[in-house]
């Protein structure tokens, strides 16, 4: 992962985490999760304050956040003791079998990866996904050129045809690009089927 974004992400996580836990239920999500995924093992990559792994657990889906931040991490457990965590990064995500999981959930991550980056992930987190299993995966549109918030996170700018290519061998259901209602900002949101 791009370094100053975790480094952003490690030294405000408290901060990052109280505001995302206090953003307004994510219905277009869940009405997503509850449509596409099957019961099962699930994966939420990237799981920031453990919210979203969370709602999942509640949900009949039971859940492992796997989080590359240590102070989020932390703040994940802290607010949800329930659920399992672990530390892991894209690309490689150590640790974590490949096809253990039904259901993986990568919700507005890869955005904070350099371009050469996003294929191989994309790559993996097909890979920890069993035959059959569904990915979801989701970034936020960045035109032109990669670019940075205040806080000093990577916005990348890439074509997504590195994410559709590492999609080949899946059977994409759903690509969409849509305004996020949490956010206000353009993403684009793909679902994909391993065969």
């Amino acid at each position: 992962m791009d370094i100053r974004t975790l480094s952003a992400y490690d030294h405000n996580s408290a901060s990052f985490a109280k505001d995302w836990d206090e953003q307004p239920p994510a219905t277009d999500l869940h009405a997503l999760v509850r449509k596409y995924f099957r019961p099962g093992r699930t994966a939420d990559v990237g799981c920031g304050s453990g919210r979203d792994a969370a709602w999942l657990c509640s949900n009949g889906f039971p859940t492992v956040g796997l989080e590359p931040s240590k102070g989020l991490l932390n703040e994940a457990r802290r607010r949800h003791p329930d659920v399992q965590f672990q530390l892991a990064a894209l690309p490689e995500l150590e640790g974590i079998a490949d096809a253990s999981f039904q259901n993986v959930l990568c919700e507005t991550v890869i955005m904070h990866l350099e371009a050469e980056l996003i294929g191989p992930s994309v790559r993996k987190l097909l890979d920890i996904t069993e035959p059959g299993g569904t990915l979801y995966l989701s970034w936020r549109v960045t035109e032109g050129s990669d670019r940075r918030d205040e806080h000093g996170r990577l916005y990348a700018a890439f074509d997504p045809s590195l994410v559709l290519h590492a999609l080949s061998n899946a059977a994409i259901v759903l690509d969409e690009q849509v305004v996020s209602p949490s956010s206000g900002k353009v993403i684009r949101r793909i679902i994909a089927r391993k065969e």
